[in-house]
């Protein structure tokens, strides 16, 4: 069972989105519907998996569907129609009791403006869902600080958000989501306000994370390089449908339409692809020149390696976490898939 799944959920804004269901079921699209009814398409018939303990990314252009999709899974927006599962239970089914300690205890969320408490200092903002669960003073403050800590701020604990930079209280948005213990983590666009130095090195941190907490993430971007780096798998939305889903790699090998196309056309594959994906078996490779082996990593983005394998014109022996040699690859099939469309 997945860990959430969304079943053909359509949202419609507007003042009678149930009178302009039939209409968009049967395949009027989102300019159409405005024109026609003046509501307005968030949603059209949107279905996925998400499994236990990957990162979901969820991209598109403004106004694709993104920031409303997120919001459907722990009810902040409600669907027209569908439904969303959590561990096999239908949120839809939620009493406000069963919804308030479902978002509680199950889910947090990171926002894009940060969303801190003016008058609270970090750690009581770090400690608020704690509070909310009704949990001791002692215990909040106690994990408040280990997540401070492993986001960096400790020292800071005490000061004011305004005493803080932008970076710095989205690591307070950050360490508030990891204090409640959720399983789930949404990230509507939490890096998207920071500039670029700190962006990057926040999606570091949350890699850094995310290698030892194993949460379930689905995280918002318009940002292709960013959802590259931090999904294992990405969805694509345009006008509010959801038009590919596949592994970063998946995506820039194979783009479903135009659409997905334009977006991954100026993407440097090689930082994308990694050496297990262009290797051969050893059994395959008895075609490869052996006297001039450099070893890889097969985690490795070809990135990583390409400049040494082309001055020093050597092939690849690729090995696995523990320096088993299982793969080898030469320096031609390295450069074929980052040159091929």
């Amino acid at each position: 069972m997945s860990k959430i799944e969304i079943n053909n959920v359509y949202k419609i804004f507007g003042s009678n989105p149930q009178s302009v269901m039939p209409m968009v079921k049967n395949g009027a699209n989102k300019e159409e519907v405005l024109e026609q009814t003046g509501h307005t398409v968030g949603l059209d018939n949107v279905s996925l998996k998400i499994e236990e303990g990957e990162t979901f990314v969820c991209m598109g252009l403004s106004g694709s569907g993104k920031s409303t999709l997120i919001r459907h899974l722990n009810r902040l927006i409600d669907p027209t129609d569908g439904e969303i599962i959590v561990e096999g239970n239908n949120v839809m089914s939620f009493n406000k009791e069963q919804l308030i300690d479902f978002r509680r205890h199950k889910m947090s969320m990171v926002f894009q403006r940060f969303g801190l408490f003016p008058h609270k200092t970090v750690i009581q903002n770090v400690g608020y869902g704690l509070e909310m669960q009704g949990k001791p003073l002692e215990e909040i403050n106690k994990t408040a600080m280990e997540k401070i800590e492993a986001v960096g701020l400790n020292g800071f604990e005490n000061q004011f958000p305004n005493q803080l930079s932008g970076g710095m209280q989205q690591r307070v948005g950050l360490a508030r989501a990891l204090a409640t213990d959720s399983d789930i983590m949404l990230m509507d666009e939490a890096f998207s306000a920071l500039d670029p130095l700190i962006r990057s090195d926040m999606q570091k941190q949350l890699l850094d994370l995310q290698s030892e907490l194993k949460k379930t993430i689905v995280f918002i971007t318009h940002d292709l390089d960013e959802s590259l780096r931090l999904g294992d798998h990405i969805g694509i939305l345009n006008a509010g449908k959801l038009v590919q889903v596949g592994t970063p790699v998946d995506i820039i090998m194979n783009p479903a339409d135009d659409y997905v196309k334009a977006f991954v056309k100026d993407v440097n594959r090689a930082k994308v692809i990694k050496a297990k994906i262009i290797m051969k078996s050893v059994n395959e490779a008895n075609d490869i020149d052996k006297s001039n082996l450099i070893k890889v990593n097969e985690d490795q983005f070809i990135e990583e390696f390409l400049p040494q394998i082309v001055c020093s014109n050597s092939n690849c022996e690729v090995v696995d976490k523990s320096c088993n040699n299982w793969h080898r690859c030469n320096r031609n099939r390295v450069d074929h898939p980052l040159f091929s469309s």
